[in-house]
């Protein structure tokens, strides 16, 4: 039989520890929902007792909503040995279930807290008494555990004999400072598990020597009961162990661990997540960056054209995704004959031969090309009259005056059709596609819906510098990307959406 692990899901706590990162309520609520309802994760700790009243109104809306839906023993929230202040934040705020933080090392508790053991273990059985009588359940992180294990293993023994005898539901061991390597890891939790068959041991990896992925696979291998993940790795310093990663490295490589995450969400939740941070997730992350799923040498797209040579266990469509080929210098024939697949496009030898070499140049002077360029290549290249543009953004008047909503007048050759419209907008942009709606929603046409816009300008530039935005569509199931690059970021925006409307 498998053995059930229990994933705690902490980006709402320590994932809003990253530096810079701070959720709102409905931001809380949003992904509270999701990690619980769609990624399936086990438990969720949300928040950390008396921070603000901003936090206190985040529990209260997530607890809220967890009553209702019979979730409430899976909200956690962490708190202090602080005289049973936390626990009357936990009563007002709802909550059910406490993360009581005490000292895990000796040097941590002698250093700041200056107390010996008996007096910290006494506070904490009155704190835990307290929740008792309360009704709310208690698991205790032991701070600065790694090191306790380092250098006062007599100090984590008294203590877990302690807790041996104390109404509580879970231990939490966190590598605070990220310090251990897998080797520490087995042993300090094989041990743990032998001595105190008892007691349930959640993992708290941190990853500051990027190591708390091999940390949680021995902390699985040596017994432990659950684990402490974060979305795209957040949390502070080097972050957590990441969620993503760390699933998939359970189903592929420890078939003896049964988990109910939800693979197919992860990258759902990791995008949600970037964008409510505004960190960005970086492009060779693995499994939800950008780039972990695109082959970018050509001699990759013919291996995989014959009988899979370059793929993995890692397939794309595990996590709601879809193998890409990139093209540049590096793209072989191979690469641009999956590209025109999926445009629904062919090419003799001949013609195949001549739009693989613009590419390979476009390349060698750092040009970004993507699928939705090739037809405009072709064209380019063949003179073919097949991949002209069939929509042309004639004319348009921008204006931005204060204390006025932004407007836009545009005129649109739609093949060869004059039509014009004008609209308002919270700014140039947005006033732009309103008027352009209007044009398209005449025509019965639905447009995609934008769902990223980013926009780079090259480092060190001054305001006169060329800027690139890229804007991200999606129509039904399908996402594409379109370029515009212009100094003045609003036109770039057009010429990205002229792309677009030639597209569709």
């Amino acid at each position: 039989m498998k053995r059930k692990i229990e994933i705690m899901d902490t980006t709402l706590r320590d994932g809003e520890q990253t530096s810079g990162v701070s959720f709102s309520v409905s931001e809380k609520l949003t992904l509270a929902k999701l990690l619980l309802e769609e990624l399936k994760v086990d438990r969720i700790e949300v928040a950390s007792a008396r921070v603000s009243n901003g936090e206190l109104l985040a529990v209260q809306k997530i607890t809220s909503w967890a009553v209702s839906h019979n979730f409430i023993n899976k909200i956690e929230v962490l708190t202090f040995v602080d005289n049973g202040v936390s626990i009357k934040w936990m009563q007002e705020a709802g909550a059910k279930v406490q993360n009581l933080l005490t000292k895990g090392s000796l040097n941590h508790l002698t250093h700041q807290l200056k107390k010996t053991p008996d007096q910290h273990f006494k506070e904490i059985e009155a704190t835990i008494l307290l929740a008792q009588k309360h009704q709310i359940e208690t698991n205790v992180y032991l701070e600065d555990w790694s090191n306790g294990m380092r250098n006062s293993l007599e100090y984590v023994y008294q203590f877990l004999d302690f807790l041996s005898n104390q109404p509580i539901k879970r231990v939490l061991l966190p590598d605070t400072l990220g310090i251990l390597t897998h080797t520490e890891t087995f042993a300090y939790i094989t041990d743990l598990v032998k001595k105190y068959p008892n007691l349930h041991f959640d993992f708290h990896g941190h990853n500051d020597y990027d190591l708390s992925v091999a940390n949680v696979m021995e902390a699985l291998k040596a017994g432990c009961h659950g684990l402490h993940l974060t979305v795209n790795g957040m949390g502070e310093r080097a972050g957590n162990a990441p969620m993503a990663s760390v699933v998939a490295v359970i189903n592929d490589f420890l078939p003896e661990i049964e988990i109910a995450i939800k693979e197919t969400s992860l990258y759902t939740v990791s995008r949600l997540v970037s964008n409510f941070t505004g960190f960005g997730i970086p492009a060779n992350k693995p499994i939800v960056g950008e780039n972990v799923f695109t082959q970018t040498a050509g001699i990759h797209a013919d291996g995989d054209s014959k009988k899979n040579l370059y793929f993995n266990d890692l397939l794309p469509e595990r996590f709601g995704r879809k193998r890409q080929y990139a093209l540049g210098k590096t793209s072989g024939k191979a690469n641009i004959l999956k590209n025109l697949q999926e445009l629904g496009l062919t090419l003799n030898d001949d013609d195949l031969g001549k739009v693989t070499q613009r590419i390979i140049e476009l390349g060698d002077k750092k040009e970004k090309v993507t699928k939705e360029d090739l037809p405009y290549i072709i064209s380019d290249v063949l003179d073919s009259g097949s991949y002209q543009e069939k929509v042309i953004i004639k004319s348009y008047v921008l204006t931005h005056s204060k204390g006025l909503k932004p407007s836009t007048s545009v005129a649109v050759e739609i093949e060869k059709e004059l039509f014009e419209e004008n609209a308002q907008g919270d700014g140039q942009y947005d006033a732009f596609m309103n008027a352009i709606n209007k044009i398209y929603n005449a025509k019965k046409i639905e447009l995609p819906k934008l769902i990223d816009y980013a926009v780079r300008i090259p480092p060190g530039s001054n305001s006169d510098a060329l800027c690139e935005t890229i804007i991200t569509w999606k129509k039904g199931d399908n996402e594409f990307k379109t370029r515009g690059l212009d100094s003045d970021q609003t036109v770039s925006a057009i010429k990205a959406t002229e792309k677009m409307l030639n597209i569709i």
